[in-house]
């Protein structure tokens, strides 16, 4: 991907290193992070769970802090904000074009091992994330290196899938869809169809990407592993050994393979309904 000489996104916020400091939830650790991921991925609005648990002190956001004093720039730090760029270039212009929707741009919030969010606590193991409570991505470099490294699914446009699969999910929030499927109640086939949405969504990305000739050979490959080594089947066989369908909220590889190459391929949102 060619992304060195692209303009990089202001709406980044360094948080890494921080560690989350001064949240105290009660009962917290890894279960509970299990339990508000289990509440985003059904529809389900996690802050209903936190404001039925004991706190500690409350939950307290971290201290902000700004890039220049918090990291150094790094090659990570660069490239994601040339990614967000790009995706706040392309939706800028799609999502009025297509459906007549401004685009509100996300901020990416970096971290580094746990942080907070209106969505809750959540630590690396959560993965990368779009918290629709504060309209942030939530990113941990460290997933880079488990997509490369236990997903076998290596490169920069890989990476960058990851962050237009999360952008998708802010278009959806933006157009009201995530708010429907929330409003369903716990329902495994429409937080499937959310998810296929947003790989859709990101082939979107990167077929105008691809238009602005920041796509190499060998790029779209890139996304597409990705997206099949995060399909449901194939993290259940690779954990457990075996599937259970009936357990899925992600989708197939197959389909997710399919969902991103149907966007990358039309450019076209009304080919990204995939409730259906």
């Amino acid at each position: 991907m060619r992304w060195r000489d692209q303009r990089q996104s202001t709406n980044i916020e360094d948080r890494r290193g921080m560690g989350g400091r001064g949240l105290a939830i009660g009962g917290g650790g890894i279960g509970m992070v299990v339990i508000l991921l289990a509440a985003l991925l059904c529809g389900v609005d996690p802050r209903q769970l936190l404001e039925n648990l004991p706190t500690q002190g409350g939950i307290q956001e971290p201290p902000t802090a700004s890039n220049s004093t918090n990291q150094p720039a790094d090659e990570n730090r660069q490239f994601v904000g040339a990614v967000m760029g790009s995706t706040e270039d392309v939706w800028s212009q799609v999502l009025p074009q297509q459906a007549r929707t401004r685009y509100q741009a996300p901020k990416l919030v970096l971290f580094s091992n746990q942080v907070s969010s209106a969505c809750g606590f959540a630590g690396a193991a959560t993965g990368p994330f779009y918290c629709p409570g504060d309209y942030n991505l939530y990113l941990d470099f460290a997933f880079f290196r488990e997509l490369k490294n236990e997903f076998k699914a290596p490169g920069d446009f890989a990476q960058a899938y990851v962050i237009a699969h999360e952008v998708g999910h802010h278009v959806q929030n933006l157009l009201g869809t995530m708010d429907k499927v929330q409003r369903a109640g716990q329902n495994n086939q429409l937080s499937v169809g959310l998810e296929l949405q947003a790989d859709c969504y990101a082939g979107i990305w990167a077929n105008n990407a691809q238009q602005k000739g920041l796509v190499e050979a060998g790029d779209a490959e890139e996304a597409i592993r990705a997206a099949s080594a995060v399909g449901d089947d194939m993290i259940q066989k690779r954990t457990q050994g075996y599937v259970v369908p009936d357990s899925f909220t992600h989708g197939t590889a197959q389909q997710r393979m399919q969902w991103f190459t149907k966007g990358f391929q039309t450019g076209d949102m009304r080919q990204c309904e995939a409730f259906r």
